[in-house]
């Protein structure tokens, strides 16, 4: 197939490269950042990598230059990592990400739908629409954010929702827990725990840890989602979950001990993030029985996995920033 990625040089998109470039795909990547560390990037290393073309596209500002490349490559398939995605900024200043999340999307899709050769449009979601659940939730729950970032990723999937439902437009959506790896960016919990540990750093415990989630490797996530690209249904909903449930407290800790490190409870609590959920917890019984697809990797063969990405790329993280910086 021939496949865009938009968002190809984030976190989840750049592996999604990596899976497709393996599977002898052809791909165009366009993303608003310029390629970053090679660290941060998997399919750097991957041998067809010259099936790969990267262009510097910025979906709020550059939608006509996203056109003009689109056309020329005529995918059949496209699949959107692209959003403003950290949730407690998203209280500063959520003209943001209503603008990219939304605003931006709905203008996307006007140009995808108009290509000519799109066959299927993935769209890589997010389980915080659904606000916290307390209970295991298939695909169809009624939507109840709690966050600004939740509400446009809301509204975002609505809109393609009835894209679908009145012209035809051949979307389909995927939603992920908590997803983990090798090439993270570090601000998120389990490079950040692993870093902290490492070089003997304070974690701060938003909440003291006890909202539980469901964490999956990306490269089990790489390969559902373009198992569901190939083989989903049109206008389908797909949950990509493991069935294991840990505290953020836990995973945290269990980062330390890799390095026989203690985390110390009472430097690490801080005061939890507006709005966070509990927990949301997503029966992914339905990829299961209709594709195949069962999660490879555990946690700790994860953990261990991603703390040797770390220790590998050691003195490169040391002069990079921790935090989360936000492009508008």
């Amino acid at each position: 197939m021939k496949i865009c990625v938009i968002g190809s040089n984030s976190f989840s998109g750049s592996h999604f490269v990596d899976h497709c470039l393996t599977e002898g795909h052809e791909v165009l990547g366009v993303s608003r950042s310029k390629e970053p560390n090679d660290a941060f990037l998997p399919y750097k290393q991957n041998s067809n990598l010259s099936s790969f073309y990267f262009r510097k596209v910025d979906i709020n500002h550059g939608l006509g230059d996203f056109e003009r490349i689109a056309k020329a490559f005529r995918p059949g398939l496209v699949v959107n990592f692209s959003a403003q995605s950290m949730v407690g900024q998203s209280w500063e200043v959520p003209e943001d990400w209503y603008s990219t999340n939304i605003v931006a999307l709905a203008k996307l899709i006007n140009i995808v739908g108009g290509l000519g050769s799109l066959e299927r449009y993935v769209h890589v979601t997010t389980p915080e629409v659904y606000g916290s659940t307390p209970d295991w939730i298939k695909e169809g729950e009624v939507f109840n954010p709690s966050t600004p970032y939740a509400v446009s990723r809301a509204a975002g999937d609505m809109h393609l929702r009835i894209m679908a439902k009145f012209k035809k437009f051949p979307v389909i959506f995927t939603r992920a827990a908590n997803v983990y790896g090798p090439g993270q960016q570090l601000y998120r919990v389990i490079p950040k725990a692993l870093l902290s540990a490492k070089l003997d750093k304070p974690f701060p415990l938003h909440g003291g840890g006890t909202s539980r989630r469901s964490f999956i490797h990306i490269r089990d996530v790489a390969c559902a989602t373009l198992a569901i690209a190939k083989n989903g249904q049109l206008g389908s909903d797909y949950h990509i979950s493991t069935n294991e449930l840990v505290t953020i407290r836990k995973v945290v800790q269990d980062a330390f001990h890799l390095y026989d490190r203690q985390l110390e409870l009472d430097q690490s609590l801080v005061e939890d993030r507006l709005g966070k959920d509990a927990g949301y917890f997503l029966d992914s019984s339905k990829i299961r029985g209709e594709l195949g697809w069962n999660p490879l990797i555990s946690l700790e063969e994860g953990m261990l996995e991603t703390k040797s990405w770390v220790d590998k790329n050691i003195d490169v993280f040391k002069g990079m920033s921790w935090d989360y910086v936000h492009k508008s």
